[in-house]
């Protein structure tokens, strides 16, 4: 028998005595040992494997976690803070409203006390220096021909020698006080059937619209150098 003839003869009857012949089973295996890993071996090193698979996601969920506590605390910390800065600006707003508030209350207040001061020393002047009457007048408009519905309408008038002057004494005129003073004045003239030899305005502050409709409507204006711009 060849060598040919024994490789055939070993690849065609090795695998039976392998699984029938315990010592020729025994003797293959210790022959061939080192050219492969033990089962044995095998199998504790991949368990030693997964093992260290386990811990590696263990700690990586153990980071993960600690990462997500200290997102948390601090998304805590900004709406905290975002929350105290919202409260701060509430108080400066709120604080600002009332600064506006009274500010507001107390432009109207020296408005309306420097309007009555100056009407009451004119009233003093004409008529105790000049013989010159000063009224107050106070009619009502049942029409609404002034402020578009029924109220009071309030005009200095100034009378002597038969001439007649109609004033609007105010802290501040904008144009539609223009407009509004001269359908009092018309309002005026209509009621006691006369016209008005003078319509004077008086006021420290006039916006420069307010300057060029009193203009338009032949309106005097007696006024700081100084006045507002539109």
């Amino acid at each position: 028998m060849n060598t040919a003839d024994i490789k055939q003869w070993i690849r065609r009857e090795l695998p039976v005595i392998f699984r029938e012949d315990v010592e020729i089973h025994q003797f293959i295996l210790d022959l061939t040992r080192s050219e492969y890993a033990d089962k044995q071996i095998t199998e504790s090193r991949f368990d030693r494997i997964l093992d260290e698979l386990q811990r590696d996601r263990e700690e990586q969920r153990r980071k993960w976690d600690s990462q997500d506590r200290k997102w948390d605390e601090q998304n805590r910390k900004w709406d905290e803070n975002q929350q105290v800065i919202k409260d701060v600006l509430a108080r400066i707003d709120a604080q600002q409203r009332k600064y506006d508030s009274d500010i507001g209350a107390i432009g109207s207040r020296w408005g309306f006390q420097a309007e009555e001061a100056f009407r009451n020393a004119l009233t003093a002047i004409l008529e105790q220096s000049f013989g010159v009457q000063v009224v107050n007048v106070t009619e009502f408009d049942d029409t609404g021909e002034v402020f578009g519905h029924p109220d009071q309408i309030e005009l200095d008038v100034i009378i002597h020698n038969g001439m007649l002057i109609l004033c609007e004494i105010k802290s501040s005129m904008s144009r539609n006080d223009v407009y509004t003073f001269d359908r009092k004045v018309k309002f005026y003239e209509r009621l006691h059937q006369c016209s008005a030899d003078r319509r004077i305005i008086i006021t420290p502050m006039i916006r420069e619209d307010g300057r060029r409709t009193a203009e338009k409507l032949h309106l005097e204006v007696y006024s700081y150098a100084q006045d507002v711009k539109p």
